[in-house]
């Protein structure tokens, strides 16, 4: 079965899908196939922000398909190498929030398909 994850780095957000008996090295060439960078270039960063080893599976770090389901994707991190052969530290933007309702909204409720001023 599938599990479904996003892969965060900075900005960027990445979805896709793997099995759950898939290697950490697999879904990095998942991820060269979609960033064209060099798995030995890649760190995967689970939950708990401890770095992914490359032999284990995806289960191994509680990714199945009960805890990465399509509507709620396992959220693993992705770090790159950089020039001078460091790794950056993992940095993860966060979404943005909706900006807050306009007051003339606010004070608007629908009941039974009708407006109420509140």
């Amino acid at each position: 079965m599938d599990v479904f994850l996003v892969i965060r780095r900075k900005k960027s957000t990445i979805f896709t899908d793997a099995k759950e008996n898939t290697t950490v090295t697999e879904l990095k060439k998942i991820i060269e196939g979609i960033l064209k960078i060099k798995p030995r270039d890649q760190m995967l960063f689970n939950k708990e922000n401890l770095v992914m080893e490359e032999e284990k599976l995806l289960q191994d770090y509680g990714i199945t398909t009960i805890t990465a389901k399509p509507q709620t994707p396992a959220q693993l991190g992705l770090a790159i190498r950089m020039e001078n052969g460091e790794f950056e530290q993992l940095e993860i933007t966060p979404y943005s929030s909706p900006p807050e309702l306009p007051d003339v909204m606010k004070n608007h409720e629908a009941a039974n398909g009708q407006e109420q001023v509140a």
